[in-house]
């Protein structure tokens, strides 16, 4: 028996040893790093100014590769089912932990994927248009209270960012609003610019030069604190604690990837997300970086997963 003990302790070292050393010598050859969605969009650049500085750390090639379609699954799917040797991840934002509870996907996110490292918070805001008559939070819930659904807001469809963050919110201070969904972020904006619809939930790298140019009126900010760039506009988390739930962007590898590959992953993307250079780029895209390690990633992921699972549950929300 003591033999037997002894061999099973060798062998656990002998792996311990190995899977360091693969660590050590990551990565081998070159790392692809999936864009789920198309080539130009912020995800898209954000990835490329990823990739470069990894490219400079590493000394291996590091390719962006974009597999969009499906609200992102099929990117998702690639990575999930890719070898887990972190040499292919993929980064995303909110629909990697909303797009499951929307329409079936060929993988569970939990079991899956593993979360490499939270690259950035990305905040948004609720406009109004100025015709709304609103000029607060209070007044907009106040008038929808008095008026049920006689606001409309504008989405880029069922199930986006844009549609879910305002649920959140009609859910928290229970008003009713009508939906009116467009093809994309974008005409869905133009509505709001055109004072088609009142009201619209976008980044506030969109939405903080249209209000200082009086185009709209910024009336609440997502997420767990204030936001410089809005000072005098409320935070969901201000108004509903424990409700308001933060955008991020984030890398995630094959969930059977070793762990000492993903630590040694993680310790080097936040050296470059962190350092001057790329988070002053992050900046200006109106982005927080943050280089949030797996060990505090997952869970803030595991939660969101829940949550946002529970919204789109409750108000019966499915894709386009």
């Amino acid at each position: 028996m003591c033999r037997v003990l002894r061999d099973l302790i060798s062998i656990a070292l002998t792996m311990g040893v190995m899977a360091f050393a693969a660590a050590a010598d990551f990565p081998t050859k070159p790392v692809r790093l999936v864009v789920p969605a198309p080539p130009g969009g912020t995800l898209d650049l954000e990835a490329r100014l990823l990739a470069s500085k990894l490219q400079e750390l590493w000394r291996q090639p590091v390719l962006v590769e974009n597999r969009a379609g499906a609200s992102t699954a099929i990117g998702v799917d690639f990575v999930a089912k890719s070898a887990p040797d972190g040499h292919t991840m993929v980064i995303n934002a909110v629909p990697i932990v909303t797009v499951p509870h929307l329409q079936r996907v060929p993988y569970e996110l939990t079991r899956d994927l593993v979360g490499v490292i939270q690259v950035a918070v990305v905040r948004y805001a609720l406009a109004v248009h100025p015709k709304a008559g609103v000029s607060s939070f209070k007044e907009f819930v106040e008038l929808a209270r008095r008026e049920p659904k006689r606001l409309n807001y504008s989405s880029g469809g069922a199930g986006t960012g844009s549609h879910l963050y305002i649920e959140l919110v009609r859910s928290a201070a229970k008003i009713e609003l009508t939906h009116v969904p467009y093809k994309g972020d974008g005409p869905a904006l133009q509505a709001l610019l055109a004072g088609e619809v009142d009201i619209m939930f976008n980044t506030t790298v969109t939405i903080v030069p249209l209000a200082k140019a009086g185009k709209v009126r910024a009336l609440l900010v997502d997420g767990t604190k204030p936001f410089e760039g809005l000072p005098n506009v409320p935070t969901f988390e201000s108004l509903y604690p424990g409700v308001g739930i933060d955008g991020w962007h984030g890398v995630f590898a094959p969930a059977a990837t070793p762990k000492d590959i993903v630590d040694k992953i993680a310790v080097d993307m936040r050296a470059v997300i962190l350092s001057p250079d790329l988070s002053g780029r992050l900046h200006e895209m109106g982005f927080e970086a943050t280089g949030v390690l797996p060990e505090s990633f997952n869970p803030i992921m595991r939660r969101d997963f829940e949550r946002w699972g529970r919204i789109i549950r409750e108000n019966n929300i499915r894709a386009d």
